[in-house]
């Protein structure tokens, strides 16, 4: 379920927001209509979900006299689950590269709009949609009046990545939780269109389109245009 939260900025519905994950993904996504959302803490970032200095110079004047204070926000990154998408109105050469492998991956396009109409159905986990802000952490502030704030800045160094995220927090659900979870999805709504990878050969599009038909699927499928002919 899409929980709006007038705090978290969200972009327009009309943005345009783009996965990139490799067939093996892509299937198990379509095979359980689930969406996998990693746990915040396994991310390759060690910063994922922690505070900037200014932050935690206050947080650690707040919990002078609060036993546990700080014990509450080291313990709190592996209770929440993050699905990471990039906004872009085009595809991504960067992300090709650094999303999939052996020429085989996919990407699928969606929107803001299409993202919350997705998450709309009945699940056991609220989800909040949030862009992520890019900031220094030794001198900029995160805010801690919102406890899914932490998860949506991020170094600078990170820019790139031009991230929204879909974000829950599973605390009181007392999961315990190993690399993630699945949460229910209306695929059909989700995926406006699916692009196939840049470098791949023509009977893997093949493939990709006759595992979509046995499945019961009919998105629009395209080849990537970053490899398109040149003109002259």
């Amino acid at each position: 379920m899409y929980v709006p939260n007038s705090q978290i900025t969200l972009p327009d519905p009309d943005t345009i927001v783009w996965k990139y994950l490799d067939l093996s993904k892509f299937l198990d996504l379509l095979l359980c209509r689930q969406l996998f959302m990693s746990r915040s803490d396994k991310f390759e970032d060690q910063y994922e979900g922690t505070f900037s200095e200014p932050t935690f110079e206050e947080l650690k004047r707040l919990s002078e006299d609060k036993p546990g204070f700080l014990d509450y926000y080291k313990n709190h990154r592996k209770n929440v689950v993050v699905s990471s998408w990039h906004i872009n109105e085009y595809e991504s050469f960067a992300m090709w590269q650094i999303f999939t492998r052996n020429n085989e991956g996919l990407a699928i396009q969606s929107t803001i709009g299409r993202m919350q109409e997705a998450l709309k159905p009945e699940t056991r986990y609220e989800q909040h949609i949030g862009a992520v802000d890019y900031i220094d952490y030794k001198k900029e502030y995160i805010p801690f009046d919102n406890s899914f704030f932490p998860f949506l800045f991020k170094r600078k160094s990170f820019q790139y990545e031009r991230e929204v995220r879909i974000v829950a927090d599973l605390t009181e659900h007392n999961l315990s939780i190993n690399e993630g979870v699945k949460t229910d999805v209306d695929i059909n709504q989700l995926i406006e269109k699916i692009y196939i990878h840049p470098k791949s050969e023509n009977w893997y599009k093949r493939l990709v389109m006759q595992l979509m038909q046995q499945l019961g699927f009919d998105f629009e499928i395209e080849k990537s245009d970053l490899e398109s002919d040149i003109l002259i």
